[in-house]
């Protein structure tokens, strides 16, 4: 694995069930978190899907500046295959595909829900960066702060850096 596809999904909720997603982000990184590639797309929703959205969420979402652009978007389906060809761009198609970001194993719940051909592509290991955060946060007392913009691509930024930061700590040979 020479890259790693880094991921963020703005969604209505927590729950893939009854959820949907809204935004998707992408950054393709090498090991040296060198960016080498970058997608944003907003997904188009339904009024009746947004308005499931709980107040919370719906503050959230309204407060960056998302909800004014879903009605612009794209759909699920036209979402789905513009993310495959991106990740198909930078992965050979034999290429199990390494999926980071912050709490990445709820953003792959919404993957393997709703965009199956995407999940498909992806290995089975992640990178996930919350991880890191509870073992530097509760045996070394480190922290990293974010600014947790809800913004796809601005939460994948902040992912990559506070993995950097973390990484700081550590000593090699």
């Amino acid at each position: 694995m020479s890259k790693i596809l880094w991921v963020d999904l703005e969604m209505t909720g927590l729950n893939p069930a009854t959820d949907r997603i809204l935004e998707v982000a992408a950054i393709i990184t090498d090991w040296d978190f060198e960016v080498i590639d970058t997608f944003e797309v907003i997904i188009k929703q339904s009024p009746e899907v947004l308005a499931q959205m709980p107040p919370e969420v719906e503050k959230m979402h309204k407060k960056s500046g998302l909800t004014d652009k879903i009605a612009g978007g794209l759909s699920e389906k036209v979402a789905e295959k513009e993310l495959l060809k991106f990740i198909d761009k930078h992965f050979t198609d034999s290429t199990q595909v390494l999926l980071a970001g912050n709490s990445i194993h709820q953003d792959r719940r919404f993957i393997r829900k709703y965009w199956p051909s995407v999940d498909s592509r992806l290995h089975y290991r992640m990178l996930d960066v919350s991880a890191w955060k509870v073992v530097f946060a509760n045996k070394f007392k480190i922290k990293s702060s974010k600014k947790s913009s809800h913004r796809a691509i601005d939460d994948i930024t902040e992912s990559i850096n506070e993995l950097q930061t973390y990484l700081t700590h550590i000593k090699t040979k």
